[in-house]
Formats: structure tokens, C-alpha cells, sequence
């Protein structure tokens, strides 16, 4: 690490402990990361940050270069205007921002920890472990309450909807009045978005879109501001439930899964902050560690809640994000799950007036593919299928890129997203008008299963195939694509809706509305999927087992994989879905073929928007090669260091001046430890968090009034009471008196947290935070000296590309925001 003076434009420090390192042969420039902190009302403003983080990285970043191997060399020189106010814009793939902060998967073994579990033994273990279940079962009812209220809402009204525009064209075609239907469908269209675009962009932007690459950061370690608190669960149910009635390319499954992690952290915290509710319940769950195994729970029931698939659920938390599995977390998550399918079965079947059948497994109902198969001789046609649905989910998430960094850099202002959210709305009016006005696609009534037919232009008995189309929410289209027998489509009118819908789900995917992506990809794709049956029903007109339904459920799951690049728990869920275990080979190779074909060109579009976020994700293998990278190169250094007693004065000054979120605890080096220029920061005694600082000051525990606590020493209850919002330092009050006394930080320390020494490896470093949920890890040298800390930011900014049959290990930048 090239060391040196510490850089006078980095944050400065006041503690007694803070030494400076001289060159000791690294070949990254210092610079400490630490896991900063910041609050999480505020968002991520690159432009107004990059006048000092054009200082930052001119001062700091110095050229480097891929590791050894089959990787293009990637060298970046110092160049003073690499990094200006004009060319740092929204929208950059290669900047990590320091806003994100990490959540502590590891548990504090402290003290404290270890008096409780020793006071109240097994039976609080038992009690424990008793109560994990029981709200696994709440977060499966209420999951499954919401699911069913955003249904039902949104089926009593675009029940209002459709048949008034029906009404409203039936009428019109004799009198030459379309004008006014039309008018009529844009207005539907229009008023419905204009209220959900305005809780989102004026009142929760977290709530935007379905949420799912928020979720997947949080369960991968990473806290995004917001993202689990009631005020965004409010914006999202009435966002999404005004998105589908609005007519939008959207669907309601999606943002279930961002629902129920927000209702399984919510629960499981037996409070609400932002309502300053404590129901002194489930206190013991307060940590992040606990939430992370119920939001996983959540975001299953959720899955399970829009599909039915309970199991699909558990896998979509295993494959999408979770970094951490147990056999035990494995058994709650899927009784959830298995809880929620079930209750909002129950519902639903009562709602659609057959209580007790049991025939409303999810929101979506696919329908059932039961005497559906499959001759060998479609493998070949299935492969191809994959193929497509491949390169058409890679060109869905180029053009979508390339329009949301136009959107981050243009359309950042409140009042043009929900401008633009308005005009997709009404564009999308007038494209199902227009094709069901110029395209002459009459069918026979009584073949199509569509609840409002539209003639418009056909004869006596007949009713516009598209129309049926256009005429319902985009679930029941899917449906109707699945099931509708052959001969109920042309041709042109089907690839005509595939490239108009096609272009509508690109445009309408990052609008400022909550929104999911499941059912346009599936929509599209069952769209070209029904042509290929049509051309096998031409090929193989004699074949029993040509079914154009079934060719539009490939088609659907190659698209929707080819989009999300999701294999394992896509095949389980549309499996359970469609009740047909035959398709799963099936499925199971299309689906795998789009993932590798559209991962030859881009990532998928979920880790898209997390690239464009900033967010420091950690993948799930440490980039190849890198052996060659030591803890020394990745640390983080100078290094802010508290002693086991610390003053009070010292502790605000270094919580003021400083942004960082964990300290080594030490004892002070001596002057005889400083050999050959090696430069350490005393003997390593432990680790305290901002987070457990702040709350001893905030309770004034202070050795010297230790008399007076009106308590029997430092309590867990202070630290849980405290969580997940704790106070920053501004907020807590110390007189000038107060800043000479001292505190014992060693019962609030963890005393062994992991460490790692200076010779380690970084993919050795790697596994260590992926597989244990670490936020710091102290590097020590062969003493147990501290002299480096490396944290999730200083691994994340290494990110390996592998597109184009090429590799390259890309170094990223990091803002300060």
C-alpha cells in the first residue's frame, strides 16, 4: 500500500491512536473506506459530489492492473481530468457509492451476549426458537392478507374499467363516435398512474419499480435507506395496484416479493420506528442477523403469494440473494411460504365464490397444462427457444440500460418521472386502440374464454381477437395465450402485439411507478412462443403433441429468463405454477440456454440496476486469478483505533470528524514494535461499531458516574431499543465536564471478531465476508498487531466482466457519495 502522510482530503481524526504508515511496498494508494456511514434520508448525488471526488481520486488513484491469466490488461493512469464535474454523471457503471453501508451479519459476541445467555439458559434458547416459527406464520398470513387486497382491488376495478370501455365501443362503432372510447382508455390509463407515479417520486422513491434488486442487496449484505420500512410497504401496495389498473406493461407479482420482505421486517422487530410504536415484543430478534432470516422468509412468501409456489419461494431466496443458508432456516422459510400459499387460497377461492376448493393457489393462475407432453424430436426446437428467448432478454436489457441512464442523467426531477409515467400511460392507450382498430383479427365468439369481447369492425357473432387481448390485465392475457385453442390468433396480428409490447415493457421498466417485470417478460414472450406453435402446427399439422400453449409457455420462460438470468428457481416456480411436471426438462433447458446466451452479452437486469445504483455487491465467487492480491493491497490504511478506556472528548471528536462505522479496539504500540519502517497501530484487543459508541453516550455510561446508573451495569436493552435507527452523534448532548471522563468499551466489544493476517489472499479474504455476512475485518500481522482494515467496499471494487468471450478484473471507483 502506498502509504505516506495521511492525505489532508480525507476526513481527519482526533484520536489518540491514529498513527501514520510509511510506504511499506502496496500497490494501492491509502485511502480508508471503513464502511462509512451517512443517513439514510439521503440519496445518491454524484454531480454535486464530484468536485472532491475529483480531488479524491486524483490525489489517491494511481494506475493498476489486472491480475495474470486470460484477462485483458486494464491500465488507468493518473490523469488529472479523468474525473471532473462533467464527465462524473448519473448513470456511470464504474463507481461504487460510499452511501450504501453494510449490515452486521456478524453477531457481537460481547459480554453482554454472553451474561444473558448464561442467566437464562435452554428455556430461552426453547423460547427462542418457538417464537422464529410463530412469526414465520404471521409474515405468511399477512403477506398473503396483501396480496389478496391488491387482487381483488385490482380485479373489482378493471372489472369497472373494461366493461365501460366495451360499452363505450359498442356503442360508438354505429354512431362514429371513437373518438370518445378512446379519449375514455387514455383517461382510465392516465389518472390511475398520475396518483401511484406521485406517491413514488414525491413520497417513497425506494418504492419504485418491483423492488427486487433492493431486496437482493439487502439479503446480500447491504443496506439501502428505506428499503424495509412501512411508508415504502404503503407507497408499493398502492403503486403497483395503480400501475395495473392504469394499463401499464407491468405486473402485480414482482413487488410481492418486496411486500412481504417488508412486512417479515417489520414484524419481526415487534416495533414500528416510523409510527414510534414498541409493542416490547421479539426484542431479541433486534439485530441485523435475525432480520436477514425473516426477510428471507419474506421475500419467499412473497414469491409463494404471486405464483403459488412455495418452494419456488424458498429457491428464489437461495439463487436471488440470501449469503447465508441453514438446514433449520431452510424449514421456517418454506413453512412460511407453504402458510401463505395456503391463506390466500382460502381467500381467493371464497372471493371467486368457490369456498373450500382451494383452486386460487397465487395471484397469477396460469391455468392448468394437464394432458400436455412432449416427443423428443422438440428438444432441438426448445434449445432454439432458449436461444431466442436468450438474445431477445440481452437486446431488453441493452436498450433498458441505455434508457435508464438517460432517465438518471435527464429525467431526474420529480415532476418530469411522473410526466414521463403519464405519457407511457396514455402511449400505451393508444397503441391497444390503435391495433384494435386497424388490424382485422375476427374470430368466432364462444372460442376465446375473454369476459369483454369487443365486434368493433367484425360481423355478427364474431369479436376481435386482439381486442380480447388488450381488454384485460396482462395476467389473464398471459392466460388467454396459454390456453386459448388453436386457430385463435393470425399470424400478423400476434407479431405485430409481440414488437409493439415488446418496446412498451422496455420503455415502462424503470418508470417512476412500482411495477414488476414478470408478467411483461412472460407476456412477450408467450406472444412469440405462440408463433413457433403456429409454425410446428404448420410443420406438424398431424402430430399429437404439436399444442401452441405449450410453445407459449416456453416461449414465456425463455423470455422471462433470458431477462432475469434466473434458472433453478424460475423453472421450480413456473412448474408449480402450471401443475405440470412433465414440462420441467423442458423448462429446465430453455431456461438454461437463455442464461447462457444472454450472459454472453450482458449481466442480467436485475444486477444491471445494481451496477447503475452503486451498490457494493459481493458475487459469489471471489474474481479467478486473484490469488496474487494480498490483504495489504485490499486493506484500508491509516487505520482510526480506540484504547479499552477511552475519554469521552476523544470519542466525539473521532465520531464528528470521522464517517466510519467500525474500530479496531487496541492497545497503544510502543515505540520498540516499529521495525524496518513497518508501521502498526497497537496489539488488537477487539472490535466496537459507531452504533454501540453512540449508545453508551447517549446513556451517559461513564466510569466515573457509574454510582449513579440507575441500572445494574450497561444493558443489551439500550442497544435493542436503539435499533435499527440509532441516533447520530450531533443528536447525542455531552456537557464539557462530560468530555474528561472515561468509558470501558471492553463489555460492548466484540473480542474476537475474524481477522485475517497481512499475508492472506483475497479470495481467502473474500469467501471470509461472503460466507459470514462480515462488514469489518482487522488484518493483523504476525504479532496480532493492527495494521489495516478491510471492509465489503474494499472487495466490491474489484469486478470481474466476462462478456463477448473476453475477461478483464475492472478496479472501480469509489465516491464519497
Amino acid at each position: 500500500m502506498d502509504g505516506g502522510e495521511r492525505d489532508p482530503l480525507l476526513p481527519g481524526t482526533a484520536s489518540s491512536s491514529m498513527y501514520l504508515s510509511p510506504n511499506h511496498g502496496s500497490r494501492r494508494t491509502s485511502r480508508q473506506e471503513y464502511d462509512t456511514e451517512y443517513d439514510d434520508d439521503e440519496g445518491a448525488d454524484i454531480e454535486s459530489q464530484a468536485s472532491y471526488s475529483t480531488k479524491i481520486f486524483n490525489r489517491l488513484t494511481g494506475s493498476y492492473e489486472s491480475v495474470m491469466g486470460p484477462f485483458n490488461k486494464v491500465l488507468r493512469q493518473n490523469d488529472p481530468d479523468r474525473i471532473n464535474v462533467k464527465k462524473v454523471q448519473a448513470g456511470n457503471m464504474h463507481l461504487l457509492s460510499a452511501k450504501y453501508e453494510s449490515l452486521d451479519y456478524d453477531v457481537c459476541e460481547n459480554t453482554l451476549l454472553i451474561d444473558e445467555e448464561r442467566t437464562k439458559g435452554f428455556r430461552f434458547i426453547q423460547r427462542k426458537d418457538l417464537y422464529r416459527w410463530v412469526i414465520m406464520i404471521f409474515i405468511g398470513v399477512i403477506t398473503a392478507l396483501i396480496a389478496c387486497a391488491i387482487d381483488i382491488t385490482i380485479e373489482e376495478i378493471s372489472s369497472i374499467k373494461y366493461s365501460t370501455l366495451k360499452t363505450e365501443v359498442d356503442e360508438c362503432i354505429l354512431q362514429g363516435c371513437l373518438i370518445v372510447p378512446f379519449f375514455l382508455w387514455i383517461a382510465w390509463n392516465v389518472v390511475p398512474v398520475l396518483i401511484g407515479s406521485f406517491l413514488v417520486a414525491y413520497i417513497e422513491p425506494v418504492a419504485a419499480g418491483s423492488g427486487i434488486p433492493q431486496v437482493k442487496c439487502y439479503l446480500n449484505g447491504v443496506k439501502v435507506p428505506r428499503i424495509v420500512r412501512i411508508k415504502t410497504l404503503i407507497v408499493k401496495v398502492l403503486g403497483v395496484t395503480t400501475s395495473v389498473i392504469g394499463g401499464l406493461a407491468v405486473g402485480k407479482e414482482g413487488p410481492m416479493i418486496h411486500s412481504g420482505a417488508v412486512v417479515a421486517a417489520g414484524i419481526s422487530q415487534g416495533k414500528t420506528t416510523s409510527l414510534r410504536k414498541d409493542f416490547n415484543t421479539f426484542k431479541y430478534f433486534r439485530e441485523d442477523h435475525e432480520k436477514r432470516d425473516f426477510v428471507s422468509g419474506g421475500a419467499a412468501a412473497g414469491v409463494a403469494a404471486a405464483f403459488g409456489a412455495p418452494v419456488g419461494g424458498v429457491l428464489f431466496s437461495l439463487e436471488e440473494g440470501a449469503s447465508f443458508w441453514n438446514q433449520s432456516l431452510t424449514w421456517r422459510i418454506f413453512f412460511g411460504s407453504m402458510i401463505s400459499t395456503f391463506t390466500l387460497n382460502v381467500i381467493l377461492s371464497a372471493y371467486h365464490g368457490r369456498p373450500g376448493e382451494l383452486t386460487y393457489a397465487g395471484l397469477l393462475n396460469f391455468g392448468k397444462f394437464d394432458n400436455t407432453s412432449y416427443d423428443f424430436i422438440e428438444i432441438p426446437v426448445f434449445l432454439l427457444m432458449g436461444m431466442i428467448g436468450g438474445l431477445l432478454g440481452a437486446l431488453f436489457n441493452h436498450i433498458n440500460l441505455k434508457l435508464t441512464i438517460f432517465r438518471m442523467r435527464h429525467i431526474y426531477r420529480k415532476w418530469a418521472k411522473v410526466l414521463e409515467a403519464i405519457i407511457v400511460a396514455a402511449c400505451t392507450a393508444t397503441v391497444g386502440f390503435s391495433m384494435i382498430l386497424f388490424i382485422n383479427d375476427c374470430k368466432p365468439l364462444g372460442e376465446d374464454p375473454t369476459r369483454y369481447p369487443i365486434q368493433m369492425y367484425c360481423g355478427d357473432g364474431q369479436y376481435s381477437a386482439i381486442g380480447a387481448i388488450w381488454f384485460q390485465t396482462p395476467e389473464a392475457s398471459v392466460r388467454s395465450l396459454f390456453h386459448d385453442p388453436p386457430g385463435s390468433h393470425r399470424l400478423t396480428s400476434i407479431l405485430i402485439f409481440f414488437c409493439l409490447y415488446f418496446c412498451l415493457s422496455i420503455w415502462t421498466y424503470g418508470l417512476s411507478v412500482s411495477s414488476g417485470l414478470f408478467i411483461p417478460a412472460l407476456l412477450t414472450g408467450a406472444a412469440w412462443g405462440r408463433v413457433v406453435g403456429m409454425g410446428m402446427e404448420h410443420f406438424f399439422s398431424e402430430a399429437s403433441w404439436v399444442d401452441p400453449g405449450k410453445y407459449a409457455l416456453i416461449g414465456a420462460a425463455a423470455q422471462l429468463g433470458g431477462i432475469v438470468r434466473m434458472t433453478l428457481s424460475l423453472t421450480v416456480i413456473l412448474i408449480e405454477a402450471t401443475g405440470n411436471l412433465t414440462l420441467g426438462l423442458p423448462l429446465m433447458i430453455t431456461l438454461m440456454v437463455a442464461k447462457w446466451v444472454g450472459d454472453y452479452f450482458n449481466e442480467g437486469i436485475y444486477d444491471t440496476h445494481i451496477q447503475l445504483m452503486g451498490v457494493p455487491l459481493l458475487p459469489w465467487e471471489p474474481p479467478p486469478l486473484s490469488h496474487n492480491i494480498y490483504a495489504t493491497e485490499v486493506m484500508s490504511c491509516p487505520v482510526v483505533t480506540f484504547h479499552m478506556k477511552e475519554t469521552v472528548g476523544t470519542i466525539i471528536d473521532v465520531l464528528t470528524s470521522e464517517s466510519y462505522n467500525g474500530f479496531p479496539v487496541v492497545d497503544p504500540p510502543n515505540p520498540s514494535d516499529y521495525e524496518d519502517g513497518q508501521v502498526n497501530f497497537g496489539t488488537f484487543r477487539g472490535l466496537i461499531l459507531r452504533s454501540q459508541l453512540i449508545v453508551l453516550l447517549q446513556h451517559k455510561l461513564f466510569i466515573e458516574t457509574s454510582e449513579s446508573w440507575d441500572h445494574k451495569g450497561v444493558a443489551l436493552k439500550y442497544f435493542r431499543d436503539a435499533y435499527p435507527r440509532y441516533p447520530t452523534i450531533q443528536q447525542v448532548h455531552i456537557s464539557d465536564e462530560e468530555r474528561h471522563f472515561t468509558v470501558d468499551l471492553q463489555p460492548i466489544m466484540n473480542p474476537a471478531p475474524y481477522t485475517a493476517l497481512n499475508n492472506a489472499s483475497m479470495p481467502r479474504i473474500f469467501r471470509l465476508f461472503r460466507g459470514l455476512g462480515l462488514r469489518h475485518l482487522v488484518i493483523v500481522n504476525d504479532n496480532n498487531k493492527v495494521v489495516g482494515i478491510v471492509t465489503r467496499k474494499d472487495l466490491a471494487r474489484y469486478r470481474l466482466e466476462k462478456h463477448m468471450g473476453k475477461m478483464r478484473l475492472e478496479e472501480l471507483t469509489i465516491l464519497d457519495r
